[in-house]
């Protein structure tokens, strides 16, 4: 499981509208990497917003943000459009990002137990080292707590 002081693996991942992202490329720059459970819902919602209200902040650091979901690309694109969306959301279709930060778990709602994505963002350094990771992330606050770290990184 890639956890702080690992590099990021080289995958390539399809976002809305046919795109891909290689994270290989991403080298060079700082990357907020966070995963959610599924395109607008509730808490994802709130959290994406709050990532794209606060985009300009997190560019202006050189930094990029990727969100990152089991959800197909149609369903990033709806979820873009509708939301206004200004970054890229990638779709981990066949989980292997998932798995391989650790994110794909058992979870339970309503009594029922079944496999998802727990949300948790992970803070990527421009060398493509994991500096930090936020894990069964509450959404409330939670981009301003990423965002400090960003500067913090800076320096």
């Amino acid at each position: 499981m890639i956890d702080i002081g690992d590099t990021l693996p080289d995958l390539t991942l399809a976002t809305g509208g046919g795109g891909l992202v290689s994270l290989s490329d991403l080298k060079g720059k700082i990357v907020v990497l966070y995963f959610y459970p599924k395109d607008d819902t509730p808490g994802c919602t709130t959290e994406a917003c709050a990532f794209r209200d606060n985009l300009p902040d997190f560019s202006g650091l050189d930094c990029v943000v990727l969100g990152v979901s089991r959800d197909d690309g149609a369903s990033h694109d709806k979820f873009k459009q509708k939301f206004s969306l200004n970054f890229p959301l990638l779709s981990d279709a066949d989980g292997r990002l998932c798995e391989a930060f650790g994110v794909w778990k058992e979870r339970s709602m309503y009594g029922k137990t079944f496999m998802g994505v727990e949300r948790s963002t992970f803070l990527i350094d421009a060398d493509g080292v994991v500096r930090k990771a936020w894990r069964k992330v509450n959404v409330d606050g939670h981009v301003d707590a990423v965002l400090a770290e960003v500067k913090a990184l800076k320096g």
